[in-house]
């Protein structure tokens, strides 16, 4: 079960605390705020951890409005966190703290600030859970309606925090289905900057709910003084930035409550997702460091396991699956040193065989056509190659061309009146998972494979459609503004089903690549793909934007063929397979079109990431050139937490002739160690001058290592991806 639902059930001490001074402290962090019973929560201090008696002589924050979670109706020009319409119709809403509590979990403190509405029996909970061995504080709401009748919710942020003007730049990331997490950055100015997404299934292909803020300057990636915020949400989400004529940027951030206004019946209590915050003075890369060991630590599923070496079938084959060529692909990999054999798209359906993809989703049975022997036959033969199995399922969707939508065309998300939007293929539909049935049908499609075939090891479940069509067949008239919530809250659900049974199983979220790179589903999966688009170059710029707030063991990258299936683009297999590396290693690609010598450097490679696997997949991430400042290279690299062992890498992003690059620092290491160099997938006839020899960690950090521009191989060989991967001992 996901680590963070696991504390929360052991809790071992809970106390109250008098109403006043609030410190909630990490090992790093400190976030003060006032709590006086009777009056509004106020911040007052967030920050690097404060020493020495400073948070009994802080000064009180001047010319902004730094009430913890601002309620609309009475500062209407002023930004609000909450806005609900009560039952009697009025729109204005106040709370004030009634009470301060405090409860231990194994590892983290929850704070919590209780506050009540003093004209109307509304209460909300604004809780604040401290991490002791990561800088992490998570903010949420908890908003429980006494009223007589229902109160309409109207905006529900998880959580606002101010940031006291400056020079304060902001990060965050952008992008399109095969271009995913681009960075951008620029300084914040007045008015507003809203960071949103309505997809409705997937959030994260045009932008992300995570953000970082640089507080002294254009970011920097190991200095400087940065703030990070990522909302651990699966559904829409808005982040909003509002600057005005006071001294503050005031961040708000939450579900998207674009037509989705939440009805709170008597009684009901509605819990807003958690905000994550963290701080650095160590830059850009100094918060991601923070978001990577919290994640693996507290969200990632199985983050302190090793992920396999994968092959999967999708580019190779495509839907042209049948069981021989599955049996070549298993060998195949076997053979270079892999350990799991991924069966993508294709292998299902009965009365409409899947052969492209404009039928079939719904109809999980073996398509017995090409695959006779059934997935007992595909077991048996990843057994005989020494491989493990896994399969690809898109358990949220269907085709109108299915068995399942000609039994159910009650179970997709359709609008009333309307005919259904189509997706994919002309065809495919998205399945309402606000419905109860719907959420016993998904659950089944995982447990019916794993019930029959427990050895199965690992699930691609992937997610290719928008919600196109506002309309549930299955929520009442007035709950029809629920659809985003409620389907998130179905999925959520079903994820919590098929963990509490299947802990074990290793599963990725696909969602068309990237869509779904995000804290809210990551509990219960273990990966994502990083983007349809496998083209080394672009992959480049894409997992550096990634590694802002996701650690490489999250991160699936594939080497795949050439010319790229996506932009067409030759790069040199050294150079992919280098891009590759720096996350978690896999192919995607048809090895039996390889030649003998590229099947010799893949497994070479793969051989060389099994020795640097734990330092990649669990190691502190440092990045030293971004490809975004247009430099010709791009720089990073991972030390492990002794600081005994890194791995740098460096790739070129242009070529020219008579061309001047820097020569990258490195960062992270121990300054009185020595460090010995060897460079990993080498190609050249002969070594770099620096391979074998011995350096300070003083040295590569003030001076580093000069990288040849070109790989040292024969004439007929010679290109221009030139790229180094080095292993520091």
């Amino acid at each position: 079960m996901k680590k963070a639902l696991i504390l929360i059930t052991l809790l071992v001490c809970q106390w109250h605390l008098q109403a006043g001074p609030v410190t909630i402290e990490t090992k790093n962090m400190s976030l003060i705020l006032n709590a006086e019973e009777g009056k509004t929560p106020q911040y007052v201090y967030f920050g690097q951890r404060l020493r020495n008696g400073d948070a009994g002589r802080l000064q009180e924050p001047r010319d902004g409005r730094m009430d913890a979670y601002p309620a609309h109706g009475l500062n209407t020009p002023a930004e609000a966190a909450i806005a609900m319409r009560h039952a009697d119709g009025n729109l204005s809403t106040a709370l004030v703290v009634t009470g301060v509590s405090s409860q231990s979990e194994e590892n983290a403190t929850v704070t919590t600030i209780s506050m009540k509405d003093p004209a109307y029996p509304i209460t909300v909970s604004l809780n604040y859970r401290a991490y002791h061995d990561v800088d992490m504080i998570e903010t949420w709401t908890a908003i429980t309606n006494q009223e007589k009748g229902t109160v309409t919710l109207t905006t529900f942020a998880s959580g606002m925090l101010p940031i006291r003007r400056g020079d304060v730049w902001v990060s965050h990331l952008y992008g399109s289905w095969g271009n995913e997490a681009r960075v951008v950055e620029e300084p914040l100015q007045p008015g507003q900057l809203i960071i949103k997404n309505k997809d409705g299934v997937r959030n994260a292909h045009t932008d992300h709910a995570e953000i970082m803020l640089s507080l002294d300057g254009k970011a920097r990636e190991n200095d400087g003084a940065v703030i990070g915020a990522a909302l651990c949400y699966s559904g829409n989400y808005r982040l909003k930035i509002e600057t005005d004529d006071t001294e503050y940027h005031y961040l708000f951030a939450g579900i998207n409550e674009d037509n989705s206004e939440y009805h709170l019946k008597k009684g009901e209590t509605f819990t807003t997702p958690a905000l994550a915050l963290t701080y650095s003075e160590e830059g850009l890369s100094g918060v991601s460091r923070n978001f990577h060991k919290w994640g693996r630590k507290y969200k990632l599923m199985h983050g302190d396991k090793e992920r396999k070496i994968l092959l999967n079938s999708w580019e190779g084959v495509y839907f042209d699956i049948n069981q021989k060529g599955m049996d070549q692909m298993m060998a195949d990999i076997a053979s270079m040193g892999g350990e799991l054999f991924v069966m993508d798209d294709g292998w299902f359906g009965a009365k409409y065989p899947r052969k492209t993809d404009n039928s079939s989703l719904g109809d999980w049975v073996v398509d017995t056509q090409k695959l006779p022997e059934g997935i007992e036959g595909l077991l048996r033969d990843a057994k005989k190659n020494g491989v493990k199995f896994g399969i690809w399922i898109e358990p949220e969707m269907a085709n109108t061309v299915s068995e399942l939508y000609e039994k159910h065309p009650d179970w997709i998300i359709k609008a009333p009146k309307r005919d259904a939007v189509l997706g994919r293929g002309g065809t495919q539909v998205v399945l309402d998972l606000a419905n109860p049935k719907v959420q016993d049908f998904v659950f089944s499609i995982v447990d019916d494979l794993m019930t029959k075939y427990p050895e199965i090891d690992y699930i691609k479940w992937d997610a290719n459609m928008a919600v196109m069509n506002h309309g549930s067949q299955y929520l009442k008239a007035d709950e029809q503004s629920h659809l985003y919530i409620a389907y998130h809250q179905g999925f959520e659900k079903v994820c919590q089903r098929v963990r509490a049974k299947y802990p074990d199983v290793t599963i990725q979220a696909c969602a068309s690549g990237g869509g779904r790179a995000n804290w809210g589903v990551l509990p219960y999966f273990d990966e994502f793909w990083v983007s349809d688009n496998t083209d080394a170059l672009q992959r480049i710029y894409m997992q550096w934007g990634t590694s802002y707030f996701f650690p490489s063991i999250a991160m699936a990258c594939h080497i795949s063929a050439v010319p790229n299936h996506t932009v067409f683009r030759t790069t040199a297999l050294k150079y992919r397979i280098d891009v590759a590396m720096s996350g978690r290693l896999g192919m995607e690609i048809q090895p039996k079109n390889m030649t003998d010598e590229e099947k010799e450097l893949c497994r070479k490679a793969i051989a060389d990431y099994k020795q640097i696997r734990p330092i990649v997949q669990f190691g502190d991430i440092y990045r030293l050139v971004s490809p975004y400042d247009r430099k010709g290279l791009a720089s990073m690299m991972y030390v492990t937490e002794q600081k005994d062992k890194a791995v740098f890498y460096w790739w070129k992003t242009e070529s020219f002739q008579n061309e001047h690059l820097p020569r990258v620092k490195m960062a992270g290491l121990d300054p009185d160690r020595l460090y010995k160099v060897h460079e990993l997938n080498r190609i050249d006839l002969n070594p770099l001058d620096c391979e074998g020899k011995t350096y300070s960690g003083a040295y590569l950090m003030s001076h580093g290592l000069e990288m040849p521009y070109r790989n040292d191989v024969d004439w007929n060989k010679k290109n221009e991806w030139s790229s180094r991967v080095l292993l520091l001992e």
